[in-house]
């Protein structure tokens, strides 16, 4: 963005742009976490109550990670 274009962010905006990118990509590894939370979780409980194998828990828990590293090399690099 050229110095026109910054200035009119920041003015309508309050922030600056890169502060703003900063906090867009950490509310997105924020929401991320949580739902790798919640379902490494989920796949636990029904993994410890034998509703599903322990394949289908690792096949969870390698797809977060996964997900994790794919959106970690796009948005931080």
């Amino acid at each position: 963005m050229n110095a026109a274009q910054v200035s009119a962010f920041q003015a309508n905006g309050g922030v600056a742009p890169g502060v703003m990118a900063t906090v867009l990509v950490g509310f997105v590894f924020a929401v991320l976490l949580l739902w790798g939370a919640w379902a490494i979780r989920t796949a636990y409980v029904g993994w410890a109550e034998n509703r599903i194998n322990q394949r289908q828990f690792l096949g969870v828990v390698v797809r977060f990670l996964a997900i994790y590293l794919v959106l970690t090399f796009f948005l931080l690099s």
